[in-house]
Parts: C-alpha cells; sequence; structure tokens
C-alpha cells in the first residue's frame, strides 16, 4: 500500500440522504482512522440558512470547506489519515479541498431521488429539509477524470457500501 491508502484521506461526499455520516463513520473505524462530519464545520448562520430551506451560496460554503480543508491538512501533518463528510457538490469546492489535502480520494455517495428523499422525509433531528434535495441534486457535478475518487451506489447496506469502498482505496481507485 502507499502512504495515501495506507493512511487515507478520504472525504465521503454527496447529497443530503446518501448517508454519508453512517458510511464516514463506519469507514474511518475499518481503517482505525479519526473522523469528522463536515455539518460540524458549518458556522450556526449557514445551519439557520439551510434549516429554512434557503441554499448557501459559494461565498457562505468557502469559510466552511476551508475549515473542512484544514482538518485534513492536520491529520495529514500528523500523519493519521482521516474520514471526513462534505457534499464536495462542485468540483470547484472539491479542488478548495484537494487545495489542503491533495491526496485526497473522494467517494461519491450516489442514490436516485425518490430514494434520497425517502431517506430525508424519515430522518429526525437534522438541519438539512427535504426541500433542498433539489437544489443540491441540480448543483451536483460528478466527479471528472483527473479526480482522484470513485462513486458508489447507496442502495447497499452500509457495510457492503464500506467493503466496497476499502476495495477502491486499496486499488488505488
Amino acid at each position: 500500500m502507499s502512504r495515501a491508502t495506507d493512511r487515507p484521506y478520504v472525504v465521503v461526499m454527496g447529497v443530503a440522504g446518501t448517508g454519508k455520516s453512517t458510511v464516514a463513520r463506519l469507514l474511518a473505524r475499518r481503517l482505525a482512522v479519526p473522523f469528522a462530519d463536515g455539518d460540524d464545520f458549518h458556522r450556526p448562520d449557514s445551519i439557520a440558512r439551510m434549516a429554512a430551506g434557503i441554499p448557501l451560496d459559494d461565498a457562505r460554503r468557502q469559510p466552511w470547506l476551508r475549515a473542512i480543508g484544514r482538518w485534513l491538512s492536520d491529520r495529514e501533518a500528523a500523519g493519521t489519515g482521516g474520514v471526513v463528510t462534505c457534499s464536495a457538490l462542485k468540483r470547484r469546492y472539491r479542488d478548495t479541498l484537494r487545495e489542503s489535502a491533495p491526496d485526497a480520494f473522494f467517494l461519491h455517495l450516489t442514490g436516485d431521488h425518490d430514494l434520497l428523499a425517502e431517506r430525508l422525509a424519515e430522518r429526525a433531528g437534522h438541519f438539512m429539509p427535504i426541500s433542498l434535495l433539489d437544489s443540491q441534486l441540480a448543483a451536483l457535478e460528478a466527479l471528472e477524470p483527473g479526480e482522484r475518487g470513485a462513486a458508489l451506489d447507496v442502495n447497499p447496506a452500509p457495510g457492503s457500501i464500506v467493503d466496497a469502498a476499502l476495495g477502491l482505496l486499496t486499488s488505488g481507485g
């Protein structure tokens, strides 16, 4: 295994309802690396906007992306690896994260609209309303050639998704 896969830096990305936090926690546990939930890096005013059904614009996302990037950079400096969640909807958002963690692997969790809407409708205690799903899907830019990462469908059980992710990390993506 290369350094990038021995102690990988993984950003579990995707729109709301894909199970980023669940998959990322399991993945971090299996890799024995630190975990962080990207939601914890949002400023309170940004959470309030999203809870009110107002999507964040690029300017409001920048401090959040930079904070996640610092977390990744700190893990890299410590040599611990790490797994963090972040919607990372657009290429430029991922580029911002790569400025801090060039070796980051982006695990893009994907699912169809109906499944994601169903999951969001059943989710309790989270600030992200189902009304923002369509705006996230509209903003989403899939991983492009040259971006280190891979997409996985969220229909299988989380453990199966993590097994597939580990296989991708081992093979270099």
